[in-house]
């Protein structure tokens, strides 16, 4: 961490002033645990650069489905198209390799957030596609939209694609960025 956070006082300082953003306008939410965030930031400082100038810069809702690399497998971001699910077919799932930086460009579904520590079953995990799955022994729901953007660190369960009030199309890019 640099010299000048050493409080809780000055990391929410630092968060809040949001130049870490790299000028892009879209709120961090609540849920996201700012002293974990700002040990990975600056532990890997370009990444974060990187995915955030990405985000500030391109044009999310005219970009085809796909694949983007920034870093090769190290950091990259999909750009997807989904329906949202009835609450009992949303997976809580977890990663090991990767943080997630998740926005919704278009429409808007809840996601479940709770520590890794609050789950149970957790399936095998699938290290090529840096996922498992889990059940939540309680769900904490957050509205995402397009005004607000999530991280989820490695000891975050996250329960994304849950339905607001009816099942509907939503555009979502999903920042990969890998953990050295």
């Amino acid at each position: 961490m640099e010299d000048f956070i050493k409080t809780a006082e000055e990391v929410l300082a630092w968060f809040q002033k949001g130049e870490w953003k790299e000028g892009w306008q879209v709120a961090p939410d609540e849920s996201i645990d700012k002293e974990v965030f700002i040990r990975h930031y600056f532990a890997n400082k370009e990444r974060w650069q990187k995915s955030f100038r990405f985000l500030a810069s391109q044009d999310l809702q005219g970009m085809a489905l796909g694949r983007y690399e920034l870093e090769g497998a190290d950091l990259y971001v999909n750009i997807s198209e989904y329906i949202t699910k009835n609450e009992e077919d949303a997976k809580c799932e977890a990663h090991i390799k990767y943080i997630d930086i998740q926005y919704l460009i278009f429409g808007e579904e809840k996601i479940g957030v709770l520590p890794l520590a609050d789950t149970k079953d957790a399936t095998l995990y699938d290290a090529e596609k840096d996922i498992y799955f889990m059940k939540p022994d309680y769900d904490k729901y957050y509205l995402a939209d397009s005004s607000r953007f999530f991280i989820f660190f490695p000891d975050d369960a996250h329960r994304p694609s849950v339905k607001v009030k009816e099942n509907a199309l939503i555009r979502k890019a999903v920042v990969k960025l890998k953990i050295d």
